[in-house]
């Protein structure tokens, strides 16, 4: 299973768009770090074990001698349990984001 994000844009009013980007990205700040970066490399991670324990499954049912089934249920377990993590991540930043977006200014 591989699991694609696409961008999503949000649009915020003009007057708080210059602040928003200059606290965003500060200028000592590189364009290699950061939290979307860390973000996206959490997801190619959280993928690439789905990718695994399934290429993992599909050798079992086709009765690959050299992988075993506890090897399977534990990559499985494993992609099962980076999902769930992600899930609660992304919860959390939608709750966040929208408990500011309904602050009083």
């Amino acid at each position: 299973m591989d699991l694609r994000l696409s961008p999503v844009s949000v649009q915020t009013p003009q007057r708080a768009a210059p602040s928003l980007r200059a606290l965003a990205t500060p200028a000592s700040e590189t364009p290699a770090a950061g939290f979307s970066n860390a973000l996206k490399g959490a997801l190619n991670s959280v993928s690439a074990a789905q990718n695994q324990a399934q290429s993992l499954q599909r050798e079992v049912q086709m009765e690959n001698p050299s992988v075993s089934l506890e090897e399977t249920m534990v990559a499985i377990q494993k992609a099962q349990i980076g999902f769930q993590a992600t899930l609660h991540v992304r919860n959390r930043m939608v709750q966040a984001y929208n408990d500011i977006m309904n602050m009083q200014i």
